[in-house]
């Protein structure tokens, strides 16, 4: 999580960041607000909030959010294309561990 005080140079190159709010991602990824508030009461995502209770969204979840939308593009359902999204995140979590797992073991690392 990005640190609350941090000067904004310090977070230009941090995927994490809050930089975008609602309107300016929902530009971003050419759909509207209310698909942002559908995929964050979905889960998919959760924004952070600003000190006033504004979304704030980073660009890891912009991407996130795209992939989504390029599923209810081809007439996925909302609810569906959240799911499919978190299941392929998992998937590549899954992968990621395995790949590692398989370098280890190849260097002879005993301790796993």
């Amino acid at each position: 999580m990005p640190a609350e005080n941090a000067p904004a140079a310090d977070n230009l190159d941090d995927d994490d960041y809050p930089a975008y709010t609602m309107g300016r991602a929902a530009d971003v990824l050419g759909t509207t607000p209310a698909f942002l508030r559908a995929i964050g009461e979905a889960e998919l995502i959760t924004p952070l909030r600003s000190e006033g209770g504004h979304r704030r969204y980073s660009r890891r979840q912009l991407r996130i959010a795209a992939r989504a939308r390029e599923l209810v593009d081809q007439g996925t359902p909302i609810e569906a294309a959240c799911r499919i999204v978190s299941l392929e995140d998992q998937l590549d979590d899954a992968l990621r561990v395995n790949r590692d797992m398989h370098r280890r073991l190849g260097e002879g690392d005993t301790d796993i």
